[in-house]
């Protein structure tokens, strides 16, 4: 009985090698890059008052997240369009004088069917900088 269900099973891997099986991953695409054009305020005095800024640009997608020198301000942004986000800057992060570096993420997404194959990797716009005077 052994020998026979051996028999099977060797049969099934072998019907299922031969018709071509595979799962075939899809590597992730490039995400559409956000592009910043300006910030507005785009300086503050140190130590002054929390403030929010608007940052205009393009390719802004439903999720894209403001950066302020490379942390996600992810509670802090508000998307109004693919063309405009609002970001709570707090008092604590222009508190002494110097500059930020600015850049907006739109993040990845995940792949979609039977193998997650497929998606966007995350895209981050180029730079820009807010003086803190």
């Amino acid at each position: 009985m052994k020998t026979v269900n051996t028999l099977l099973l060797g049969t099934l891997i072998a019907i299922t090698l031969a018709c071509g099986y595979s799962a075939k991953m899809t590597p992730p695409a490039a995400g559409t890059i956000p592009a910043i054009a300006q910030l507005s305020p785009n300086s503050t005095t140190a130590g002054a008052a929390a403030f929010t800024m608007t940052v205009n640009g393009s390719n802004f997608g439903t999720n894209a997240v403001v950066n302020w020198n490379g942390a996600a301000q992810t509670a802090n942004t508000t998307y109004v369009t693919g063309n405009q986000l609002m970001v709570a800057i707090p008092a604590s992060m222009i508190a002494n004088s110097g500059t930020a570096q600015v850049t907006v993420t739109n993040p990845g997404t995940t792949g979609t069917g039977m193998y997650g194959t497929g998606g966007t990797m995350a895209a981050t716009s180029s730079p820009m900088t807010f003086t803190i005077n």
